[in-house]
């Protein structure tokens, strides 16, 4: 299991430690926020591959923190002689009998401490310290890589050339499923990870016991021509023999079919769902690492439920998920205490939810939590028409629709409010939240909430004399004749009979109209709250 990574200059993350939990990590944040580039460093730490490619061929200035990168150029603009930027990677791992090997001081930890773990680090080669100081002297704000070389230890300090076999780790990303037939570096890793010993071993017997075979009977005929024919260099004979050279080893040549037909002609879901089950399956001999970007890719809601469903049955105590997705439904069915949400390089775990509200949105996973996290600003309605009504107020008054100011107004049902109210407490977003008095008063309504209110959470009701539901609340406060006019009624209908019966329609015809009419006290206090 990882206990944390520490990654430093790397793209977004100048420098950042991520604590992980074991079971399952769900990382969540905005595009561009750093969950695929989280996910690429801790593969580049552990496999020595990034996007199936070894790491040596990937290199690019690029993977510099462009912070760093722009720091370092003003400096030496400045006449300064600063180091070239360097980047570094190192994953902690919990006590692991299975680990022994990788154990070592060599890590960033202060006091030091003594622990299994990994590291690479991409640093200047100082055998070519002359070509680097004349190529910096250019004028470039690239780093020259070329002159750049790749170090993968463990903390014992041993080079390490190829993933550690006591390592087994899966990267599934079913956003870029490739649809060839050929098989990609982490699906043949996770094959051979599958197979024992032994059964690999009878495999790349029998293959070459197999190409043997087509060598002496099928080509015998063929060669026999060949070395009749006159006039090749040197008197030399040529013939045809299948390649026995490492590089054509079974794995390369037999490819996984799902029933009849090749893996990589399968639908991407269904290539995506097999991968992570088959990660997930894989023998307990090594520490087993599975990450996981956005699951829900390609798959139906029937068939993300059913692959939700399996990771839930086949997680053990062994096995570490690490899971990026843009789906509320993904989320709350593998528990909102998974949470960890990245921004701008910056990754936070979620602090403490009640197992009561877990379990709740587990059992009911339809709910947009998703936007609750992911907003600037919450408003929290509800019922279609307080959504409606709240959009046009807020555009009465500053002239554009709250989500162009990043204010997320989310229609939820009354039992949900405290789950909704407790997450926004828990990752400290601005949240407004309108309530019907229904059967309260006002102060019994602001007593039920009280434990949910802060200074950035805040209850707005209102008043027991206008109604107890938001359309007398508007009846009270408008011309009656108005009303009428705008919601399109006969002089002899009631304008509050007739929203009381058509709610959503009510809300609709009064955003659409041109006239605006005056909005209740505690939806402008709830604007000038959520804007300020």
């Amino acid at each position: 299991m990882i206990e944390k990574v520490r990654i430093r200059g790397y793209r977004k993350f100048r420098d950042v430690t991520v604590e992980l939990r074991e079971g399952i990590n769900i990382f969540v944040g905005d595009n561009e926020s750093g969950k695929s580039t989280l996910l690429e460093a801790l593969a580049l730490v552990l496999t020595g591959y990034v996007n199936s490619r070894v790491a040596s061929e990937e290199l690019n200035p690029f993977w510099f923190n462009t912070e760093i990168v722009d720091e370092f150029f003003a400096a030496r603009a400045e006449g300064k002689k600063v180091q070239l930027p360097t980047i570094s990677i190192e994953v902690f791992f919990k006590d692991d009998d299975r680990l022994q090997r990788l154990r070592g001081a060599h890590n960033s930890d202060l006091p030091t401490r003594e622990c299994s773990g990994i590291k690479i680090e991409i640093l200047p080669n100082n055998d070519y310290g002359a070509e680097l100081e004349a190529f910096v002297e250019k004028d470039t704000e690239l780093i020259p890589v070329e002159f750049y070389k790749i170090e993968w230890r463990s903390f014992a300090d041993d080079v390490i050339v190829r993933r550690p076999k006591e390592i087994s780790v899966a990267v599934i990303d079913s956003r870029t499923i490739r649809t060839s037939s050929g098989v990609d570096y982490y699906l043949r890793s996770m094959l051979n990870d599958t197979l024992t010993v032994e059964q690999r071993t009878q495999l790349s017997v029998a293959y070459r016991s197999v190409k043997e075979a087509m060598t002496t009977d099928h080509l015998s005929q063929v060669n026999t021509d060949l070395a009749a024919l006159k006039g090749l260099y040197d008197n030399a004979k040529l013939s045809l023999a299948m390649d026995q050279t490492s590089r054509t080893s079974w794995e390369g040549a037999v490819t996984p079919h799902l029933g009849m037909v090749p893996f990589g002609l399968s639908g991407q879901g269904h290539q995506a769902a097999v991968k992570i089950m088959l990660a997930m399956a894989r023998h307990a001999e090594s520490a087993r690492i599975a990450m996981i970007e956005e699951p829900e890719n390609h798959l139906s809601h029937t068939s993300l439920n059913k692959l939700l469903k399996a990771i839930e049955e086949i997680s053990g105590e062994d096995q570490q998920l690490l899971i990026t997705t843009h789906s509320s439904f993904v989320l709350n069915r593998l528990g909102l205490d998974a949470l960890r949400l990245v921004s701008d390089g910056v990754v936070a775990p979620m602090t403490s939810i009640s197992n009561d509200t877990i379990s709740y949105f587990k059992k009911l996973p339809g709910y947009d939590t998703l936007r609750v996290v992911l907003a600037s600003k919450v408003v929290l309605v509800e019922g279609a028409s307080d959504e409606i009504l709240f959009s046009r107020f807020y555009r009465d008054q500053y002239g554009v629709d709250p989500i162009e100011c990043g204010i997320d107004v989310i229609c939820i049902r009354g039992l949900s409010f405290k789950r909704f109210l407790e997450l926004a407490k828990v990752i400290n977003r601005k949240c407004a939240f309108l309530r019907d008095l229904d059967k309260y008063t006002e102060t019994e309504l602001d007593a039920h909430y009280a434990n949910y209110t802060t200074t950035s959470i805040k209850l707005f009701r209102g008043q027991v004399q206008h109604g107890s539901t938001l359309e007398p609340q508007v009846s009270a406060i408008n011309d009656e004749g108005k009303l009428r006019s705008i919601l399109g009624l006969s002089t002899t209908e009631s304008p509050i009979e007739w929203m009381l019966k058509n709610k959503t329609e009510a809300a609709l015809r009064i955003a659409e109209h041109t006239e605006s009419i005056v909005a209740p006290e505690y939806f402008l206090e709830a604007i000038e709250f959520i804007n300020g």
